[in-house]
């Protein structure tokens, strides 16, 4: 998925959908660990690129709390 499209798709989700998104991606990452450091070359790649969104998602939240509480 191309970055564009991903953040595009990030910032339509709701809080609940990122939440969720994040524990499914906290979750990808340790299995993804735990396969790494079983030797599997493949799971280095994919590793970086679930951080990147695991941290592209986090980033949203955050701005999503911060908007909240400056208009309050």
């Amino acid at each position: 998925m191309k970055r564009h499209d991903e953040l595009e798709r990030l910032h339509n989700m709701s809080d609940e959908e990122l939440r969720e998104e994040a524990g499914r991606l906290k979750e990808s990452l340790f299995r993804l660990n735990f396969k790494l450091a079983l030797g599997e070359v493949d799971a280095v790649k994919t590793v970086r690129r679930e951080k990147k969104t695991l941290a592209r998602v986090q980033t949203m939240m955050r701005r999503r709390q911060l908007e909240q509480a400056a208009t309050k």
